[in-house]
């Protein structure tokens, strides 16, 4: 366990000019007028909360469930599972439910074969339902193994307050009479907002050529046949789009009665790239609509890619006043110098830039009697560089774990002494216990 013993060691400079007045905390729902039952808005790269607002209720995710499917897909390909190329024969199932034209859904034929790819994209651009279930029946072999494969993959991700029924995200009562055993006819998946932009960073993280597809905005399905049909993605802030945002590449939205008009949305602008969940938006007037969930992306978007801008926080190589070096015991150098292994660079509010300082925590399991015992390797993990904020305010959160903090190394290694070297070390030891001791005793005199 880290002991934090060392006051602020350093306060970074100002890096850039203010461009506009805002509080510390993290800026109140009320403020970015979102009308949404949760949202969270986070940094893709380090999992940084920017902005949350009721984001640890569970709440109906629909087709955001997807994102988890293709978790797992992307998982199995990996692992050598399943191919692209694989063929899915069409179940009466999945036939059933691709058949029904008030769902998002390709039409597929009852026993035709469809590649693996071809159901991805359909998933990925068109939310197809049936293709879903399609993917989940190839993976498990049923969708009733695939969604215990799904609760398990999410408590390993660290999700939170989940609950997966089904594959797709629709209401049960929407796959006739054919949902997964064990589970109600009008369940349907929940989650709260945070544990969506968890799924959505590790989706990201893991398999960011999820990307490639998400990203196409129209395409037809098996092109050139009698089934042909044009696949529209259902995320209008991409190009070409009526609500078109800049840098908009994904991720995957949800529409159901019980969840509302809901989206998980991921912009890449410079060498930031954020990822925002609005759940059940509606607008001013309460009514539910696709313009309502992407004006509040929008809102978030605006809100992280002009409010905040990523700052090196700590320069590799930095070294602490007064913590420069480390004792060495037995080694052929007395001590041995550390500092931050790498830099360190975080999205900081412009307004708030100038309120970030660092300092060292020192790890005192890694010493003996006050020092390192050589041989010492060089990059031995000997503490923290821990950000802090000057004005004692709260530092944003991350949707997994992590903290704000750097690893403080050694820079160099120290090699054993031979043992004449050692041996003079302990003679000089020696002398010097009985010279203290004879410097204690005469003290005692007087």
């Amino acid at each position: 366990m880290w002991k934090k013993t060392a006051m602020i060691l350093m306060v970074l400079p100002v890096l850039m000019m203010t461009l506009a007045a805002a509080p510390h905390q993290i800026q109140a729902a009320e403020e970015l007028g979102l009308h949404v039952d949760a949202a969270i808005l986070i940094d893709a790269d380090s999992g940084q909360i920017l902005y949350e607002q009721n984001a640890d209720a569970p709440l109906g995710i629909a087709s955001m469930s997807k994102m988890m499917t293709e978790y797992l897909l992307f998982e199995a390909i990996k692992e050598g599972k399943v191919s692209w190329d694989q063929e899915y024969t069409v179940t009466d199932y999945t036939y059933q439910v691709s058949q029904d034209r008030q769902l998002s859904n390709v039409p597929l034929r009852l026993g035709e074969t469809y590649t693996i790819r071809e159901l991805y994209e359909a998933l990925a651009i068109y939310s197809a339902n049936a293709a879903t279930i399609g993917i989940a029946e190839t993976i498990a072999g049923s969708e009733t193994k695939f969604v215990q494969l799904m609760n398990d993959k999410a408590d390993e991700l660290g999700l939170e307050g989940y609950t997966f029924v089904n594959s797709t995200g629709l209401n049960n009562e929407h796959l006739h009479g054919m949902h997964p055993e064990g589970t109600g006819e009008k369940d349907e998946n929940v989650m709260p907002a945070k544990s969506v932009a968890l799924l959505a960073y590790r989706l990201l993280e893991d398999y960011p050529e999820v990307l490639e597809t998400t990203s196409i905005p129209s395409k037809i399905f098996r092109e050139g046949t009698a089934d042909a049909i044009k696949m529209d993605n259902w995320n209008f802030m991409l190009p070409g789009f009526v609500f078109e945002y800049e840098g908009v590449d994904g991720l995957k939205t949800g529409t159901t009665e019980f969840a509302g008009h809901s989206f998980t949305g991921t912009a890449k602008r410079g060498d930031t790239r954020l990822i925002a969940v609005v759940m059940k938006a509606v607008d001013k007037n309460g009514k539910g609509s696709y313009q309502a969930r992407f004006d509040a992306a929008r809102t978030l978007f605006d809100y992280g890619f002009n409010q905040f801008s990523k700052q090196e926080i700590i320069p590799a190589g930095h070294q602490f006043k007064g913590h420069e070096t480390l004792p060495v015991k037995k080694g052929k150098e007395k001590t041995v110098k550390i500092g931050v292994e790498q830099p360190f660079s975080m999205l900081v509010k412009t307004t708030d830039k100038d309120q970030y300082g660092v300092k060292f925590s020192q790890d005192d399991s890694k010493l003996k009697d006050g020092g390192l015992e050589a041989p010492v390797k060089k990059g031995t993990v000997v503490g923290k560089a821990d950000i802090i904020r000057k004005d004692g305010g709260d530092l944003y959160g991350f949707v997994q774990g992590g903290g704000l903090a750097a690893d403080v190394v050694t820079t160099e290694k120290v090699e054993k002494a031979g043992w004449f070297k050692l041996s003079l070390q302990a003679v000089g030891d020696f002398f010097s216990g009985l010279w203290g001791k004879s410097t204690d005793f005469v003290k005692g005199l007087f």
